[in-house]
């Protein structure tokens, strides 16, 4: 049977794949960031694995491929594993897609490929699409080196302490965020990180695409005043000390040192925090350092 897809009006005829697993990139909103070679995979394979059957469904329609779309996601992933293995076993070329972007980032195909790999089936990929790389480059921020952290924990006290983990990464970091938490993760953000430079991608590649640039507690404010916003979000913060070089311990403590005559320790690392845009527990650790010495008032 010649498998087919249509492109630009005209139906093409895709080749036959060779059996295994083929982790394919799709479109992250604008269904035309798709590559050929993605939309032959997606035609001639067996059958092909989605999140979200009616999200794959849509991009498929588009293309005129009609390649039975099998669920595959974290809830049934245990379940469907093994079955998928089988069919791999039984010389089949199986297509795996995530609902937006490149699989396996944020998504639980990485087990299926570790399970793939181990077997000796046949796994490719097929580069495309990425929120990360989009937002990375659009942020204004340094590219040279960068961590993909994800999604923060939901609660505040796991997300400052997860935060604290990644503070002395020398690299843009990149998080993903659900709407509804966007202001409240900026802000802890700029308590945790200090106020480094920042930008929220939104809508990446769709109609609404927005990037707002700025300063992690502009940022945050700007959230917190503003109605909630939609869509797919990227957070991105740039490396400590990035756009004002790297502030010692000499110019914090000279800081301090003004502010620790007039008033606590505690309220004094809190307004030098801010001024110098480090995080404010190692300020406050210097501001009790010089207060010990008999510098400014008790915390």
């Amino acid at each position: 049977m010649t498998s087919t897809y249509t492109l630009l009006g005209l139906n093409a005829e895709a080749q036959s794949l060779q059996p295994g697993l083929h982790i394919v990139a799709t479109p992250i909103g604008n269904l035309r960031d798709i590559t050929l070679r993605a939309l032959e995979t997606l035609a001639a394979a067996n059958a092909v694995l989605a999140e979200d059957r009616r999200v794959t469904k849509v991009l498929l329609a588009h293309y005129g491929i009609s390649t039975p779309i099998l669920s595959y996601h974290e809830h049934n992933a245990e379940v469907m594993r093994p079955q998928i293995l089988e069919r791999l076993k039984a010389g089949e070329a199986l297509a795996i897609v995530s609902d937006a972007g490149t699989p396996l980032v944020s998504d639980p195909g990485y087990k299926l490929v570790e399970a793939a790999i181990a077997s000796g089936h046949f796994v490719t990929a097929l580069p495309g699409a990425s929120a990360v790389l989009a937002g990375l480059v659009l942020a204004g921020l340094p590219t040279d080196r960068f961590f993909f952290e994800g999604f923060l924990p939901a609660r505040q006290t796991e997300r400052k302490r997860r935060i604290r983990d990644l503070e002395a990464i020398p690299g843009t970091i990149v998080f993903f965020e659900a709407p509804h938490r966007l202001a409240e993760s900026l802000a802890d953000l700029a308590d945790v990180l200090g106020n480094r430079p920042a930008a929220v991608a939104r809508e990446l590649t769709k109609h609404f695409e927005t990037i707002r640039r700025g300063s992690l507690s502009d940022l945050a404010s700007h959230y917190t005043e503003t109605e909630k916003p939609r869509g797919e979000i990227v957070i991105l913060v740039a490396p400590a000390g990035e756009g004002r070089g790297a502030i010692g311990d000499t110019e914090i403590d000279a800081a301090l040192q003004r502010e620790l005559a007039k008033r606590s320790a505690r309220d004094a690392a809190a307004l030098v925090a801010a001024e110098l845009g480090l995080p404010r527990r190692r300020v406050y650790a210097r501001a009790l350092l010089l207060a010990g010495d008999g510098a400014g008032r008790d915390a």
